[in-house]
């Protein structure tokens, strides 16, 4: 019956990755997931089964995020108990009071923020109406201010980079490819993505930052991109190597370094318009297939 239909909820959050294994729950490590879930557990212990979430990107251990989306659908029952003392069920109330409560029960100094809860409008899937996903990396090389307050999200490489040979090898990437060199496989997981924008820009303290935006990520890909344009400006790979490796279509971890989880954070996740949302969802559970036209060999 449509009046006993859950209601989704959008969470915004973001984390400070240092504390937590990753965001998938596991059984007896601390991830964002379990936190969150723990959180919402405590909320509705009274009221049926504790909600899951669903996250538009699940981080590796250590990976932080200021952007991050995930959904939560919640039965009636457990909407009305959060605006029940009010004397009504209206989402949007409900929704206030969910970020409340759970960002008091993470704690004032937490690791972990809900920056807004919001009721999902119709289609709306955290992880498959995405349409992209925007990552940035730190590296500080011997021409940046060492910055002991960014320590957390910063890797240091002790020589000097060259930031235009790392920018000129990140505009190589892009496009859709099967970026199979670059991501540690799984099975039953595709390996094609497309790369909307990858480039490298140096801010007011000389850190290089690299912007990386994509369709989706496979695993340890953005740390494996920025680990071969950082070979190329230290001078080890040649720039004409990264794309030859990508077409390759074989993991060459030997010619460069996975870069450490510390320097990454999710910046943000786009989504279409409120219309396409549930299109983009169907669209995206297809297996993605590489266009022949669009194949470099």
């Amino acid at each position: 019956m449509t009046d006993l239909a859950p209601t989704r909820f959008r969470l915004d959050i973001a984390y400070q990755g240092t504390g937590f294994n990753g965001w998938a729950r596991q059984p007896g490590a601390r991830t964002v997931q379990g936190e969150i879930e723990a959180a919402l557990a405590t909320i509705f212990r009274r009221h049926g089964d504790a909600p899951r979430l669903t996250v538009a990107g699940r981080t590796d251990a250590g990976v932080h995020a200021v952007g991050q989306v995930a959904h939560v659908d919640l039965s009636p029952e457990q909407v009305a108990s959060l605006v029940r003392k009010r004397g009504n069920t209206v989402p949007s109330d409900a929704a206030t009071v969910l970020g409340r409560r759970i960002n008091g029960i993470l704690g004032p100094v937490a690791d972990i923020v809900l920056g807004s809860v919001t009721v999902a409008p119709a289609g709306f899937d955290a992880r498959f109406s995405a349409i992209w996903r925007r990552y940035e990396y730190r590296v500080a090389d011997t021409r940046s201010t060492r910055d002991p307050l960014q320590r957390h999200r910063t890797t240091w490489v002790p020589v000097e980079l060259d930031e235009a040979a790392m920018d000129a090898a990140a505009l190589s990437l892009l496009g859709l490819h099967d970026f199979a060199s670059y991501c540690k496989p799984r099975i039953g997981a595709t390996t094609i993505r497309t790369l909307l924008t990858f480039g490298w820009r140096r801010d007011d303290n000389g850190v290089l930052v690299a912007e990386v935006k994509a369709d989706a990520f496979c695993h340890s890909m953005v740390r494996s991109l920025v680990g071969a344009c950082v070979a190329v400006g230290e001078g080890k790979l040649e720039l004409d190597a990264v794309a030859e490796l990508r077409d390759e279509r074989r993991r060459g971890s030997n010619l460069f370094r996975v870069m450490p989880a510390r320097g990454l954070t999710l910046i943000q996740v786009g989504y279409p318009d409120d219309v396409g949302l549930a299109i983009r969802a169907e669209q995206t559970r297809a297996l993605r297939s590489l266009q022949p036209a669009s194949a470099e060999r």
